[in-house]
């Protein structure tokens, strides 16, 4: 029935509603909707006179993405005011308190995409917005990424049954590990194997290794390495599973070649369950040989990043980066709470350390802190600790590299990420953040060029890549691509207030300021301190032009001074 309401033509009560276009029309009224207002709409309308609870909106409308407690009544305003509904006074969507939402209007399906005089009006309206309908549409894709990859992912055309005759550097995806049953083991350990195989491989310059969060997207999938290959490109995947047998481990690993789906080589491992975290040590060097790799002198170095001493604080740690995902002020303070935890049990335990000052930077950024100075030096002096506690971990850098932008030393900044990277060469997160550097000093087409190399490495990237690419589209006066981009990095985080802010500006330039108008509210809403003032003292841009003109563009969207 769902699915009917997304792609057929409704009305609800007067209101025509158009799932495909975007758009509510009624009279000479028409109302384009944002995408994941428009899916709420036809979720309502699909169960009429339902008490729809806010957990059946995450789970059916989001789909289980992390998002902040505000986002589904943010939706629901944002339906209300496009329908002039009036809260206290309902007539389309009524609250129920302690319950959810229920839709009382009247909801029939039409036989009619559209009226020829509705079609007229759309299309004036759509050139007057200066964007197509087509654009409305391609928000739903989240797998544009493709084409766009296809020339760096590609597998070599010369196939054996080595990968030795690989003419490229292969390009390996790891898959979470399975949980066998039996005597099974905490599922957080079992994925911490996962992601310490991903990052000894990625410390390699000679493979092209897919970040942790492009893997951990299959997790629990039923799909097949030839699949897979159809979806990210990828020429060889590493399969394993975990089984306890009393106080011991054994590990199964598998390297398929993703087009031919034959083994390439597989091997047992037995290890005891204290030595969990050391597994990977092992099975990198067994790929070392399997791709003729000779590890250069700095790699080996480098290799193996230090991992927690107590799996309790990993636990903790894991707990931390979960609840930091959702981006407020309230998850950070309780993702600090779990990283703190962490440290107590391994105060050794450096990405703990990093995490912390992550979190507290970040807090100066969105300005969620009464002592703004303060915050940023001590999250210095943690992201310094982490580093001197574990010199071969890229995350480490990559924060000290994030808190030194916030503290504007650029050159900093970049000296720390670029360590990140030299540690991990295919380490996606540090070219994101080399891409948000670049675009701090007005450096756009580097910016591109980074963020455009991240993506590749995470082909399941997150909001902050996108909001990049438009930052720099923004930059260089591409203000439609600039608009198709950050419109996509909403929907991947509708509080993201870096995406809303460029995302304002670029409206303006393109006439659009009833949109820029709505994004400042929002803006407002979402972190009533807000201002262009207080924009202008956190904002890492050096350049001044860029910056003033930006400000300006900023002032015409009616955010308070």
């Amino acid at each position: 029935m769902l699915d009917t309401f997304k792609q057929k033509a409704f009305l609800i009560n007067d209101w025509q509603v158009l799932p495909e276009q975007g758009v509510i029309s009624r009279g000479d009224e028409i109302v384009h909707l944002e995408p994941k207002v428009m899916e709420v709409l036809a979720y309502f309308a699909s169960r009429a006179g339902d008490v729809i609870s806010r957990e059946e909106l995450e789970q059916d409308v989001w789909r289980g993405a992390i998002i902040g407690y505000d986002a589904v009544t943010k939706t629901v305003i944002k339906l209300r005011k496009a329908l002039k509904d009036d809260a206290k006074n309902p007539v389309y969507i009524i609250t129920i308190p302690k319950k959810g939402y229920q839709l009382l209007a009247t909801v029939k399906l039409t036989d009619r995409s559209v009226s020829t005089n509705t079609s007229a009006q759309l299309q004036s309206a759509t050139k007057h917005a200066g964007m197509s309908l087509k654009h409305w549409a391609g928000f739903l894709s989240l797998i544009f990424f493709s084409s766009f990859a296809y020339w760096i992912l590609s597998p070599s055309p010369v196939v054996s049954k080595t990968p030795t005759a690989q003419l490229k550097p292969p390009v390996i995806l790891v898959l979470p590990f399975e949980n066998l049953l039996e005597q099974q083991l905490n599922e957080n350990y079992v994925d911490a194997m996962t992601e310490n195989v991903i990052n000894d491989l990625s410390l390699l310059s000679n493979l092209v290794v897919l970040s942790a969060s492009t893997s951990f997207k299959y997790k629990d999938k039923n799909i097949t390495p030839q699949q897979i290959r159809q979806q990210i490109s990828v020429d060889f995947v590493l399969k394993g599973s975990v089984r306890k047998l009393d106080d011991n481990l054994s590990i199964n690993i598998q390297l398929v070649d993703a087009k031919s789906a034959a083994n390439v080589w597989g091997k047992r491992f037995s290890k005891s369950t204290g030595d969990i975290f050391s597994v990977q040590n092992d099975v990198t060097q067994h790929l070392f040989k399997q791709f003729s790799i000779k590890t250069p002198t700095n790699e080996k170095t480098y290799l193996s990043p230090r991992m927690p001493a107590n799996l309790a604080a990993y636990d903790h740690f894991l707990s931390g980066q979960r609840l930091s995902k959702q981006q407020s002020k309230t998850s950070h303070q309780a993702a600090r709470n779990e990283y703190r935890q962490a440290v107590k049990l391994d105060p050794g335990y450096s990405r703990a350390y990093g995490a912390i000052a992550y979190t507290l930077a970040f807090d100066y950024r969105m300005g969620w802190t009464d002592a703004p100075l303060e915050t940023l030096d001590r999250a210095l002096s943690l992201a310094e600790q982490a580093t001197l506690l574990d010199p071969a971990s890229p995350q480490t850098f990559w924060v000290l590299g994030y808190v030194q932008l916030m503290r504007k030393q650029f050159d900093a900044a970049e000296t720390a990420v670029t360590k990140a990277i030299t540690l991990s060469p295919n380490y996606a997160d540090g070219y994101g953040l080399l891409a948000l550097i670049n675009n701090s000093q007005g450096k756009a087409e580097q910016a591109l060029n980074y963020v455009n190399k991240g993506m590749l490495l995470n082909p399941f990237y997150t909001w902050d890549y996108p909001y990049n690419q438009g930052r720099a589209y923004y930059t260089l006066g591409r203000y439609d691509e600039a608009i198709e981009v950050l419109e996509k990095a909403a929907t991947r985080n509708e509080n993201a207030i870096p995406i809303k802010l460029f995302l304002a500006v670029s409206y303006i330039h393109k006439d659009r300021l009833d949109d820029a108008e709505w994004i400042a509210e929002e803006l407002l809403a979402i972190n009533p301190e807000i201002s262009v003032s207080y924009t202008a003292k956190t904002i890492p841009i050096t350049r001044t032009d860029i910056k003033q003109s930006f400000l300006a563009d900023l002032r015409k969207t009616g955010l308070p001074d």
